[in-house]
């Protein structure tokens, strides 16, 4: 997502496993999570510490970061590591995610994630003056070439949003869908481009309302579920009948909105059918997967193992790192045209653009 958002992107799985999210039913937060401050006491034990600050919304938001816990859970529960997870805070500045940065690398942590690109300022000061430690930061590539100790955790939104993008397009009676992205940022886009080139690979006379509820720097659509309804409710009354969005907290009032309006929505980054209260799950037809607990388990594991992640280290269709999930049945229909368009994808049969078309 954001998340990864801050994500922008947001912009991110859930009771995740590692298992394909493009043919699984995906996520949901995870059900034996770790204790947050230490380890799983059947798991072996390990000299590592792993040091995990989120975006805004930390541990629970159902989607990014929970994406991130679920990923931190399953190494801590493997490999016996001690964690320490931080949490972001609305509004907060650069030489504050800096500090939060400083105090996980003087307490030993290592590795140290970031998630989220909203930490790339901060970290381009903090990890050269820690060479010995290892950092990686979910979101952001422009680190990791001057910076050898940084490992960039990136994805393909745009492919597992074209999936969605065309469940979307197989799902609508009206042939007008919608999509709320949480702040207007590239890595935001790329979600919209994907679902717009999704949708109109089924129904190329498909209509896509957009709208971003934030513009940078306020990132404060990431976490403001009002302005999320209030978006969705006017692409229903305007005849959408399914929106998708990438709003990252926010998306829980494109859930009510849909419900309200008798429509459906698409979650991101975490499998939200599963997370959803119970009274929104049957809106939610899917979700993007954006497997960044894949991405966290991979770079803990790098560590517990010796290798160390490093440079730009992207998660697409072909390595499992995006998807849409399949645990509400009532996606069931659309899974085959879906899965064929995923591996054309694969195959390189179809390319997904990245930004929007103008």
């Amino acid at each position: 997502m954001y998340k990864g958002l801050k994500i922008a992107a947001a912009l991110f799985a859930s009771a995740l496993a590692l298992a394909a999210c493009g043919s699984n039913s995906g996520g949901g937060t995870s059900s034996s999570a770790a204790p947050s401050d230490s380890a799983s006491s059947s798991a072996p034990a390990s000299d590592v510490k792993v040091g995990l600050a989120y975006d805004i919304g930390g541990r629970g938001d159902q989607s990014f970061n929970d994406a991130a816990a679920a990923g931190l859970d399953k190494a801590a529960s493997e490999f016996g590591v001690e964690v320490k997870e931080l949490e972001a805070t609305q509004g907060e500045t650069d030489a504050q995610k800096e500090e939060r940065l400083r105090s996980l690398a003087d307490e030993g942590y290592n590795p140290i994630i970031a998630v989220g690109f909203a930490y790339a300022v901060a970290l381009g000061k903090v990890a050269p003056d820690y060479p010995d430690i290892n950092f990686a930061i979910v979101d952001d590539a422009s680190l990791s070439e001057k910076n050898p100790n940084v490992a960039s955790l990136v994805f393909a939104e745009n492919e597992g949003s074209f999936l969605v993008g065309a469940i979307a397009a197989q799902a609508s009676k009206t042939g007008n869908i919608g999509f709320v992205g949480g702040v207007n940022v590239p890595l935001i886009q790329k979600f919209q481009a994907g679902y717009v080139a999704g949708a109109q690979a089924v129904n190329k006379d498909i209509k896509v309302q957009v709208k971003y509820l934030t513009e940078p720097p306020d990132f404060s659509g990431f976490g403001d579920p009002a302005k999320g309804k209030t978006a969705a409710a006017g692409m229903f009354e305007n005849g959408a009948d399914v929106v998708y969005h990438a709003a990252g907290g926010s998306g829980s009032g494109v859930f009510e909105a849909a419900k309200a309006a008798g429509g459906l929505a698409i979650g991101v980054d975490s499998d939200q059918y599963l997370t959803a209260p119970a009274e929104l799950k049957d809106v939610i037809i899917t979700s993007m997967l954006k497997r960044v607990d894949v991405a966290v388990y991979n770079e803990i594991k790098s560590v517990v193992d010796g290798s160390p992640l490093k440079g730009v280290n992207t998660f697409g269709l072909e390595q499992d790192g995006v998807g849409y999930s399949k645990s509400n049945p009532a996606v069931q229909p659309y899974e085959a045209k879906t899965d064929e368009l995923r591996q054309q994808i694969i195959d390189g049969t179809i390319t997904v653009p990245e930004t929007p078309a103008s």
